[in-house]
């Protein structure tokens, strides 16, 4: 493995000089960062599939994590809504029933919204009627998002994508005509 580069990066807060040497590191799409990455995980799984339980290990978890997950619903109008994963999905689904006992419905799969089931639901937040759904989606991680609208009775988003969100909770006026969330400047 080749010596990692050092820059000389040093910031001063508040007159306490921090060095930040590895600052590059932060900028995932710069050349020597993706190869810094793709050394890093040839190292690591290189070891990891040199252990002889592996395989075993991963059996058992899969055993143990193997069964119905359920958020706590949230009541919305005459509508709840909640989140299931049968087991062993990559992210939970969002449901919407009518009544306590009513027929559970899709509102959102976000397994589907990518082949690697890396798209996941961060931030949900229903109007007064629980017909329209305000949601934050993440990709791969990230702690960017973007929001979304959708029309629960249509099962389908309006065209408007919210981008550069970050952190944000989302919160809808009383007469359903738009919501409060945050934003952050990208310069």
């Amino acid at each position: 493995m080749k010596p990692l580069r050092r820059d000389n990066i040093v910031d001063d807060y508040h007159g306490v000089k921090v060095a930040d040497p590895y600052r590059w590191l932060e900028d995932a799409e710069l050349p020597e960062t993706m190869e810094w990455t793709e050394e890093q995980n040839r190292i690591t799984f290189g070891y990891l599939e040199t252990i002889p339980a592996r395989d075993k290990i991963r059996e058992r978890l899969k055993e143990l994590w193997n069964y119905p997950k359920y958020s706590v619903p949230k009541k919305k109008g005459k509508f709840y809504f909640f989140s299931k994963n049968e087991g062993l999905q990559n992210q939970p689904v969002l449901y919407r029933k009518e009544g306590l006992y009513g027929v559970p419905s899709v509102v959102i799969d976000p397994n589907k919204l990518s082949e690697d089931g890396t798209v996941s639901l961060t931030v949900q937040s229903y109007n007064r009627e629980g017909t329209l759904l305000a949601y934050g989606i993440s990709k791969s991680g990230s702690d960017w998002q973007e929001i979304k609208i959708r029309d629960i009775e249509k099962g389908e988003d309006y065209p408007e994508v919210l981008k550069w969100s970050r952190y944000s909770g989302i919160a809808w006026k009383p007469d359903n005509s738009g919501f409060y969330y945050t934003k952050i400047c990208v310069l």
